[in-house]
């Protein structure tokens, strides 16, 4: 729906917002390694989630 769009929009903005003055203060800054990703995405996503809503 609309809010939930809105919301979204903002936390997007803000996130951005973060990263951008991130790289501002350190130009240096690289990129997570790929297996922090697959962690935080797996938790939730993954075969073996443990995270966030249950399965129905």
């Amino acid at each position: 729906n609309a809010d939930d769009a809105v919301k979204n929009n903002l936390i997007l903005e803000k996130v951005a917002f973060m990263a951008l003055n991130s790289v501002l203060l350190n130009p240096n800054l690289k990129p997570l390694p790929e297996y922090v990703l697959n962690k935080h995405h797996n938790r939730k996503h993954g075969p073996d989630a443990y995270y966030g809503q249950k399965k129905k």
